[in-house]
């Protein structure tokens, strides 16, 4: 058995492209459209891992709402810093719902409520001012 992808339903494919491609730094490996069936779907890699992919599924004109994404889980992804990457995200507006206090673990939600853990390559020492934020919202 071979682990293929994960699949995240979106409500917006140019805002979510923008977190996972420019704030996560994943790469688009192809995408799909299908007419008849009125869908997007768009495979991400990180550039260390090209075999695991995150698939976005786009339902055009679809208004549905997909609730909170809790009953999903999440998306784990390890980084080579972990601060930088959470800075980056912040700067791009996005917020850390638990940040990396102990500098090896932090969640942000992407827009459409998808939890993503992000985790220390090995361990960072504690640094301000993560080590002093409380968390925020749900993660």
């Amino acid at each position: 058995m071979k682990y293929l992808h994960s699949m995240v339903r979106v409500r917006d494919l140019d805002t979510s492209l923008r977190f996972y491609c420019e704030g996560l730094g994943l790469k688009e490996t192809h995408r799909m459209e299908s007419e008849q069936g009125r869908y997007t779907l768009v495979y991400l890699a990180a550039p260390e891992n090209p075999d695991v992919e995150v698939e976005l599924t786009y339902n055009w004109g679809s208004e549905e709402d997909y609730g909170s994404a809790r009953n999903f889980g999440h998306l784990a992804f390890q980084v080579k810093d972990i601060y930088t990457v959470c800075e980056h995200l912040q700067s791009m507006g996005y917020t850390i719902s638990r940040p990396p206090r102990d500098g090896h673990m932090a969640f942000v939600r992407s827009p459409d409520l998808i939890s993503i853990e992000l985790l220390q390559d090995g361990h960072l020492p504690p640094r301000e001012p993560w080590a002093s934020m409380p968390n925020v919202g749900s993660w």
